[in-house]
């Protein structure tokens, strides 16, 4: 086998004058390899000495990471070791990985550079699975680089040693900074970064991305922002790499209508991962990850090396498959997000994509793990589920090869993320509350925030708010004469050590296997497997079986925090299911989706099933311009349904899907329930919704009015049980309610009980509470998607077109096909007569009673 090109090779030699800017053992080592460095890494590294903070957006494979370490690299061969005896030195250079994986993956394959060029560097991570003794170890004497995580910033930065720690540190450099800054964790982080500066002022920013919509937002957040002028990092944009070659399965079976699973196309992904030496095989979600390991493994004849990996499985799992990764000893892994930034496996010829993936900037993100270098093109199959993702697919492929981009915009920093950051300055050492606004207001994320807003969060850290002050133990931190603001009592340092961080997963219990359910294996516990999620356990009795980490397990019980398994043998074992894991259909692939749809000169590029499946809607029905909304109305069965296609995600669906059903009984249409999906809406209900439209008793403009994002919505969010969970959310991250103490942690039934009491406490007493307005702020952007229901109110104006047929139409089927779906699960007579049922309503939809559509 020949040997593998560095991660961090620049690529083919280029002229030798290239490497004058460089210190000679540098020099050597590039052309030792016959690499000659890359203009934007030299570029970087000349930005780097005159003291600027630098963005980089460079293609996969363009040598992103060493230009984000040569400054560093560079400077530590430069500078004098310490003599013996004398103080260890502060970390020089932080490294921070959006995911654990990845800064794993880096630290490896720095070792080869620094160990090849001759410096005496020495290189560390810390994460979450990193051993205490180690941490203690770092503390005492810390590495010059550090490759690390936003939440283990958090922690060190509120160390009484902090100072000390970071008394030499010179360059932050960010990993994938558009999957950073995008969420809580970047506004952790963003804060986690001004404290730093104020630590070191001269320190200097490195981000570093692939994927970048609006680069000026990136290059505001890498430095520190003022109230009179909103500076910019230093852009550096690398032009160029070579085409990825992607392709969309077309498989000789039916495409399904519905579902996302892609089992019909098993056998030709089966054939692809044989026709290549490595492939990893990307899916949205955790369960669908479980699902098609196990599919492919029913029909691995040949056995071939296929493994799993997954942010639910146990650590030493996950870490066995990233090793065999890295000696190439697997043809193929199944994974979600845990393997689709950054890491580099130069074996990986091919990226299989089951299902739509939701975004351009995603998909170019994962198919860069195939043939990880600029120079050569990645290889990617897109493998649809259902018919609409065809269409997706087609849309996200076009998407790719003009270069569109559509990582989501930046937020405003969270409140919730500020209270905790303020705890964890306390923590760290008495604070000044002017001191402190400064530093919080110079992260771009909370550069708008308020004096007023400001003094709301620390009172909310120092008293709970209003409704809450006459309990001690929300009084974590007070006012003392000095004028500083200090910690109340030792406890709260410790509750926040062991809470910090912003990741709020549905409540997780631990699979431990036993060999057999008796006293004695309960209590010597069992292999640890993973995590999973109490509320999948609670739908599950004694004997039932379910998929994880690739095998079938029967559920025994639960013992305190661990959920205790046996291995079992079952034909059809449940899919655990994992709250908050699918993506939103992005508001680009949307608006091209629809494009494509409006527009039948496009429809070659489909496959035959599919062109017939649209040519069909556009003979009974109509096919909607790319900026009309069309709805639907027909009889099915003993119901009415109105069917709508608004093309803009689950979430946006859900939201006005559940508005407009409320509307609905309002006109006394008797609406009974609705379904969504990411392209469509489904309201079902008594009365004829089109005979109401046609003899004028419900108006369309006035249902999809923009006045039902007032107080429809506000109504309705009050007695949600959403705002409740957002809630817990926001509470558990802004330090209101711990759910870890020394020596046990809290179960999801014991939050939730915790948090709903002060929910009930604060919407009753105190309903502008500061937590109260970060849970609504929360919800509007994340559950309900309200921005992007609001967009779609205002660009359908005038837009409505109706449609009230006969009988069901072709386009409507996939969300017809979802009623009650989960509700005839291991039942093989009503599976029988449901797809029976489907069938028909299918041939009915078009117009093919005599065969198979």
């Amino acid at each position: 086998m020949t040997a593998r090109p560095s991660p961090f090779a620049p690529g083919p030699s280029e002229p030798d004058s290239a490497s004058i800017h460089l210190p000679e053992p540098f020099a050597k080592w590039f052309a030792g390899h016959g690499w000659a460095p890359r203009p934007h890494q030299l570029e970087l590294l000349a930005k780097a000495e005159a003291r600027a903070s630098v963005l980089l957006i460079a293609p996969t494979g363009a040598g992103k990471t060493l230009a984000g370490f040569l400054p560093a690299l560079v400077d530590l061969h430069r500078r004098v070791r310490p003599k013996p005896g004398t103080r260890p030195r502060g970390v020089h250079t932080l490294y921070v990985s959006p995911l654990k994986a990845l800064a794993t993956d880096i630290q490896r394959n720095l070792k080869r550079p620094v160990a090849e060029i001759g410096l005496s560097v020495t290189l560390e991570t810390r994460t979450g699975d990193t051993s205490q003794v180690r941490r203690q170890r770092q503390k005492l004497k810390p590495p010059d680089i550090l490759l690390t995580t936003p939440e283990q910033l958090a922690l060190l930065i509120a160390a009484k040693d902090a100072d000390s720690f970071f008394s030499d540190l010179r360059y932050v450099v960010f990993d994938e900074l558009h999957s950073l800054v995008t969420s809580k964790r970047g506004h952790l982080l963003a804060l986690g970064l001004a404290r730093l500066r104020k630590l070191r002022p001269e320190l200097q920013t490195i981000g570093l991305s692939a994927t970048v919509s609006e680069p000026a937002e990136l290059c505001r957040w890498l430095v520190a922002q003022s109230p009179d002028a909103s500076p910019e990092a230093d852009l550096i944009t690398v032009e160029g790499g070579a085409r990825p070659e992607i392709a969309i399965l077309e498989s000789e079976e039916r495409v399904p209508w519905q579902g996302h699973t892609a089992r019909y196309a098993l056998a030709e992904v089966y054939q692809a991962i044989k026709a290549h030496k490595t492939t990893l095989l990307f899916v949205n979600t955790r369960s669908q990850a479980e699902l098609l390991f196990q599919e492919l493994w029913r029909i691995n004849e040949e056995t071939l090396p296929i493994a799993l990996h997954h942010g639910s499985l146990d650590v030493g799992q996950r870490r066995k498959v990233e090793a065999a990764m890295a000696k190439n000893a697997l043809r193929a892994v199944v994974a979600t997000s845990t393997l689709d930034l950054g890491i580099d496996w130069g074996d990986v010829d091919l990226v299989i994509h089951v299902g739509a993936p939701k975004g351009a900037s995603r998909l170019a993100q994962r198919i860069g793990r195939s043939n990880h270098r600029m120079d050569e093109p990645s290889k990617a199959i897109l493998v649809p589920a259902n018919r609409f993702e065809v269409m997706e697919c087609r849309a996200a492929l076009d998407a790719n090869y003009l270069g569109a981009q559509d990582t989501p915009p930046l937020r405003d920093g969270a409140l919730d993320v500020l209270a905790q950051h303020v705890l964890g300055m306390a923590v760290a050492a008495p604070f000044r509350a002017d001191e402190l606004y400064d530093e919080v207001t110079s992260a771009a994320p909370y550069a708008d925030l308020s004096r007023e807003t400001f003094e709301r969060i620390v009172e909310f850290v120092a008293t709970g708010g209003y409704a809450l002050k006459v309990y001690e133990r929300y009084a974590k931190i007070k006012l003392t004469e000095d004028g500083t603001w200090r910690l109340t009592h030792p406890r709260f340092a410790q509750q926040y050590r062991m809470n910090a961080g912003t990741i709020i997963e549905a409540p997780m219990l631990e699979i431990r296997l036993v060999r057999r359910r008796t006293a004695s294996a309960i209590a010597r516990g069992g292999r640890a497997l993973g995590k999973i999620e109490e509320a999948f356990l609670e739908t599950l009795a004694p004997g039932d079986t379910f998929l994880f980490a690739g095998e079938v397990l029967r559920f025994e019980g639960i013992f305190e925090t661990s959920c205790l398994v046996t291995k079992a043998a079952s034909e059809e074992p449940k899919v655990p299911y994992y709250g908050g894991s699918k993506f939103p259909l992005t508001t680009y692939l949307a608006k091209e989706v629809r494009a494509m749809l409006a527009d039948p000169a496009r429809w070659h590029a489909l496959p035959d099933q599919v062109r017939d499946w649209l040519s069909i809607q556009k003979l009974k029905s109509v096919i909607p311009g790319p900026d009309d909304l069309l709805v639907e109305t027909f009889p099915n069965g003993r119901l009415f349904h109105m069917v709508l296609y608004p093309f803009e995600g689950r979430l946006a669906h859900q939201t006005l899907g559940m508005l407009l059903t409320r509307r609905l009984e309002r006109a006394r249409a008797m609406p009974l329930g609705f379904v969504a999906t990411d392209y469509a809406i489904s309201i079902w209900g008594r009365r004829d919704m089109g005979a109401m439209i046609a003899e004028g008793s419900l108006s369309l403009d006035a249902l999809f009015d923009e006045d039902m994002l007032g107080d429809d919505l506000e109504s309705w969010m009050a007695d949600s049980w959403l705002l409740k969970r957002t809630f817990r959310q926001c509470a558990v991250i802004s330090g209101l309610i711990e759910k870890r103490h020394p020596g046990q942690e809290k179960t999801g039934r014991q939050v939730t009980v915790s948090t709903d009491l002060v929910y009930d406490v604060l919407r009753a007493h105190e309903p502008d509470h500061i937590l109260m307005q970060a849970t609504w702020a929360d919800a509007a952007t994340g559950l309900l998607d309200v921005a992007r229901v609001s967009d779609l109110l205002a660009r359908i104006k005038h837009h409505i077109v109706h449609q009230d047929l006969p009988q069901i139409s072709p386009l409507a089927v996939p969300v017809m096909l979802e009623i009650g779906r989960e509700s005839v699960v291991g039942e093989a007579r009503d599976a029988d007569l449901r797809e029976a049922s489907q069938e028909a309503m299918i041939a009915l939809a078009m117009g093919e009673p005599d065969r198979e559509a």
